[in-house]
């Protein structure tokens, strides 16, 4: 076999793989013994079929198969073994010729390729970013303390029903003779009322107490009734007139006590001993959560810039094609929206063809504990949003070491890993320009991109 590349311009190649009979005969007619020994056949005993017939029916689709084989791997190899830093993948070539596998026993098949263009990404004090914190307000602060102490608060009795109260307590439908709707141990939140009339009516309510009014005009929605007298969409739907309302028991929720004992539910025994150094812990973990922001817009920023910064050429017309090729089999993808979409895909080209730049010419590399560390994070942003900070931190290796038995999961983390060092580079590399916004400020941010 012999394999040649002919260069077309600085980005596009054209790889030519010639193949002779002796280059696949022996593969064919291994296959081909493989093949008597299992085809069956009437007329013929396992095994025993003439190698005539099984060429008749096999031999074409089997010499088909071997020297795509021979073809796929020949050009992966060649690819690697020249350390060809391609951009998609290699297509048949517009060069190529019609086969004729009943005649031909020598191939010439004809691949395009394009490789990524030779660029510098020198990086220096003289580059500036900016890089946009959140500022902490006690509003802020308020809002981080009752996300946090949240789960440790309680509905609690109360004995008049009030603007935030749910109510437990048994329903009858009034003026019907046959199967009125009787519902015991309702369950109704005095914040969901529409109706202001209505809802009059059960303000100041004590337990014990009786109260008439419509649910139809009283709730929200027929999802709503559905849920308060446990009857279905259709039945809420079509519901009509008064129901007497019989209340059997008021609650509220209270928050959780800042004590000794919550502090250490949070944090672990010892952590935290005062309602000051609660604080200073709600804090820290703000600005974390914050500072998680900050890198994601940090990141646009770069992208932004450096892209505009290094200038590269890419082979458009090659990539045109191979994004239709690749996308051939999805029906929904027509040629207007793949041309619409193409310079948003050519800037994600060009940030990656960056990343991978400073990559390489920096030595940027990634360990087991890189990836671990990454879904580490990850696990503890799930957690945090459920309200659990306090997670053990054996408990959260081993949590991340299950998510990373996934591959397609292990692949996602090792690429966050690698994006945050290349990221930590930059940061390091280029005069950071820091400036303290407001929420609204930083919101702001975005509205251009």
């Amino acid at each position: 076999m012999n394999i040649s590349k002919e260069q077309i311009n600085d980005l596009t190649a054209v790889i030519k793989l010639s193949i002779e009979k002796s280059d696949y005969a022996n593969r064919v007619e291994d296959v081909m013994k493989d093949y008597r020994k299992k085809v069956q056949m009437p007329g013929f005993r396992a095994g025993k079929v003439p190698a005539s017939v099984v060429q008749k029916m096999y031999g074409k689709s089997i010499l088909v198969d071997e020297i795509n084989k021979l073809v796929s791997s020949n050009l992966s190899n060649y690819i690697t073994d020249n350390k060809l830093n391609l951009l998609g993948e290699p297509l048949p070539s517009e060069k190529q010729t019609q086969i004729d596998f009943d005649t031909q026993e020598a191939f010439d098949f004809y691949f395009d390729i394009a490789e990524a263009p030779a660029f510098e990404a020198q990086l220096s004090k003289k580059d500036k970013l900016p890089y946009y914190g959140i500022e902490v307000t006690n509003d802020m602060l308020e809002q981080q303390m009752k996300m946090v102490t949240g789960r440790f608060g309680k509905n609690d009795p109360v004995e008049v029903v009030g603007e935030k109260s749910m109510v437990n307590g048994d329903f009858e439908q009034l003026g019907v003779e046959e199967n009125a709707i009787r519902t015991e141990n309702a369950v109704v939140s005095m914040t969901v009322f529409a109706d202001e009339k209505a809802k009059s009516i059960l303000l100041g309510a004590k337990v014990g107490d009786e109260v008439v009014f419509e649910p139809k005009t009283a709730f929200t929605s027929d999802n709503e009734i559905s849920y308060v007298l446990k009857i279905s969409q259709e039945e809420a739907a079509e519901l009509s007139g008064e129901f007497k309302f019989v209340v059997k028991e008021i609650t509220e929720y209270v928050d959780a006590e800042l004590n000794q004992d919550m502090f250490n539910q949070l944090y672990g025994e010892g952590i935290v001993n005062s309602i000051d150094e609660f604080n200073d812990k709600v804090k820290e973990e703000l600005v974390k959560t914050l500072t998680i922001e900050s890198d994601y817009r940090f990141n646009l920023d770069a992208r932004e810039q450096l892209t505009s910064k290094f200038k590269m050429d890419l082979p458009a017309e090659f990539l045109v094609r191979w994004i239709k090729a690749t996308n051939r089999g999805d029906q929904n993808l027509t040629d207007e929206q793949i041309e619409k979409e193409l310079p948003k895909f050519f800037e994600d080209l060009k940030w990656q063809l960056i990343k991978n730049k400073l990559i390489e010419d920096n030595s940027i590399k990634i360990e087991q504990a890189d990836i671990i560390g990454t879904a580490k994070k990850a696990a503890r942003m799930q957690f945090m949003q459920y309200g659990l900070s306090n997670i053990p931190e054996d408990y959260l290796e081993s949590y991340a070491k299950d998510m990373l038995s996934k591959e397609e999961q292990r692949r996602q983390f090792a690429e966050g890993a690698l994006n945050d060092k290349v990221l930590e580079y930059i940061k390091e590399a280029v005069k950071l320009e820091e400036k303290e916004v407001s929420r609204d400020e930083f919101n702001k941010l975005f509205d251009k991109n």
